[in-house]
């Protein structure tokens, strides 16, 4: 990038003297030359005056344009209400979208939906419209070596330290098995930190299937559970000796050739921790087949993870008979902690105030008190920001055709005030189901306290609906979608509204029902749309995987004619 420079246009370093001419007030109209000046002209060249001359007067101009921005973006306007006696009073009123009624929304289009209870076809059959998808189907094995080829030597021990929650660990994962075939070099199995908000003590092993990715990588990258003894000894048994290496966020491949791979030469082993995208999305075809592997083929559940997954799975299936074992799942974000980080309000009052102030605080601790740190809860509902409450996603899922005998599935971790916003959404679709009513508390006990290995669960019963709903972003979703592409064809199968306009849906206590169906139902076609998507050069591989994963049908014919098209799904 080219850096601004500090000193701007040299030209105006300081203002010029002004003019003799511009000189008013002085020799006005002297022996009587010249015109009078009318009124208007005088004022005009007196704010001029005082611009050149007293360029004080400029500071204000910063203040002028954010006054100006907040007049244009609604935090401050006003109506003017008119009282008896000429009392003019300004009152402060707030922009469409910024207050949560969305309880007034519900209380007037709740008729409405009982209404069309049980009366409607079963939308899961045909929610997504196939003829106009392109179908793809995966070829990674395009550039796979033949079975039992020999790697080159290595050219040392590739270390790395996967930190945050269960996607943020797997991104790291699949970075570093590219960037180890890259250099060579012979791969550690991945170092969890403890992170600070996971709290997730879990290894690798606990997670993932350790000899299940060792195979499976076999012929492309040299992966060893333990540091070699050579290594051990070179660094007096501590890992801490092994060279730390700063590498920055998204570095390019020539980078780790021409920084890295020297010193991993020269001392035989190198760390890199923390290992959170460090490698950028737009590398050469070789080296994004390394990730399509690693993501889409290698890394797979570990074996107490995959049995109890898979009979969640097999429950949700049962529970959707009517509907051809076809069930929605939601990623719904409304944990205490995402409520909280998104600084926006919902209808719990003063009460609700003290509580996110107190999370926020124990979270992140002094981040939301710094000095300028301004927190506009309707600026943020404005934006699209604010998660989506339980009934704003039953709503929605109402209004788009979902009627009251659809299955479906939350993947959350412990909802706020859950007896209160789970409620609504339990009575407009009674086959709910979460973690804790689909698995028993025995099955569940070895994962508690586990917060990645029952996002695991979540994850797997997720990736294997027939319709997935996504609500506020985040790794979760985005490896998702990514994932049920590889494996819908192309097609991820997923709902991602438009919250900027959810947000004035739900602030519009009087809409009528037909209004509210006919916008959520054009989200609905617009993600039907967007289902197929190839990846753009700035996007991430493991959300967009064509065309990089993945080819069009007749070409991954031939790509595949030579070896069996089973695949283990359950990752």
């Amino acid at each position: 990038m080219h850096g601004y420079s500090r000193l701007g246009n040299p030209r105006a370093a300081g203002s010029p003297p002004s003019s003799p001419r511009c000189r008013h007030g002085r020799n006005k109209n002297a022996g009587g030359r010249g015109p009078k000046q009318s009124i208007v002209e005088k004022v005009v060249v007196l704010l001029i005056s005082v611009v050149f001359k007293r360029r004080g007067v400029l500071l204000f101009a910063p203040l002028l344009y954010i006054s100006g921005m907040l007049l244009y973006m609604g935090s401050v306007s006003f109506d003017v209400v008119s009282l008896k006696n000429a009392v003019v009073v300004v009152r402060k009123r707030s922009p469409p979208g910024s207050l949560y009624r969305s309880p007034q929304v519900f209380q007037k289009l709740w008729p409405y939906m009982q209404a069309e209870s049980n009366h409607t076809h079963n939308f899961l059959m045909t929610v997504w419209n196939s003829k106009v998808h392109q179908v793809w189907k995966p070829c990674i094995s395009k550039d796979t070596p033949k079975e039992g080829t020999a790697l080159p030597q290595s050219n040392g021990l590739f270390i790395i330290e996967a930190n945050g929650g269960l996607n943020q660990q797997r991104l790291s994962i699949c970075d570093a098995v590219a960037v180890a075939g890259l250099l060579n070099a012979t791969l550690l199995i991945p170092i969890f930190h403890l992170n600070s908000v996971w709290r997730d003590s879990s290894h690798f092993g606990n997670i993932f299937d350790e000899d299940f990715f060792i195979h499976a990588l076999r012929n492309h990258v040299n992966v060893v559970r333990e540091l070699p003894g050579d290594i051990l000894e070179r660094f007096d048994n501590n890992i801490s000796n092994i060279v730390n290496l700063r590498v920055k966020g998204w570095s390019s491949p020539a980078y780790y050739l021409q920084k890295v791979l020297p010193k991993l030469e020269k001392m035989g082993a190198v760390r890199i921790a923390p290992f959170s995208n460090r490698l950028a999305h737009a590398v050469p075809s070789n080296v994004q087949r390394l990730r399509c592997l690693a993501n889409f083929e290698a890394l797979r559940f570990s074996n107490s993870i995959r049995i109890l997954a898979d009979k969640m799975v097999d429950r949700m299936i049962k529970s959707s008979s009517h509907s051809g074992g076809k069930y929605v799942s939601v990623h719904l974000r409304f944990e205490e902690d995402m409520v909280a980080f998104s600084c926006c309000e919902y209808d719990g009052g003063e009460e609700e105030k003290r509580e996110m102030d107190i999370a926020r605080e124990r979270g992140w601790r002094g981040k939301f008190r710094r000095r300028g740190r301004v927190i506009r809860p309707g600026a943020n509902r404005v934006d699209g920001k604010c998660p989506l409450t339980p009934l704003e996603v039953g709503m929605m899922l109402r209004g788009m055709g979902f009627d009251n005998t659809t299955s479906v599935y939350i993947a959350a971790g412990k909802i706020y005030k859950a007896e209160k916003y789970m409620a609504p959404l339990k009575q407009m679709f009674p086959r709910l189901e979460m973690k804790d009513t689909l698995a028993t508390a025995e099955e569940l006990a070895p994962f508690q306290g586990h917060l990645s290995r029952l996002a695991a669960l979540d994850y797997t019963v997720c990736l294997h609906s027939e319709v997935f709903v996504t609500t506020q972003g985040g790794n979760f979703p985005h490896f998702l979608m990514g994932h049920r592409r590889y494996l819908y064809g192309g097609h991820s199968k997923t709902i991602n509204p438009d919250k900027r306009k959810l947000a004035l849906l739900f602030d519009n206590p009087s809409i009528r029902w037909e209004d509210f169906k006919r916008q959520v139902q054009d989200m609905l076609r617009h993600s039907d749309q967007k289902g197929v998507e190839l990846k753009k050069p700035s996007a991430s591989l493991y959300t967009f995987p064509m065309p990089d994963c993945m080819c069009k049908e007749a070409e991954a014919r031939n790509e595949n004619s030579n070896m069996t098209n089973k695949t283990d799904f359950n990752t």
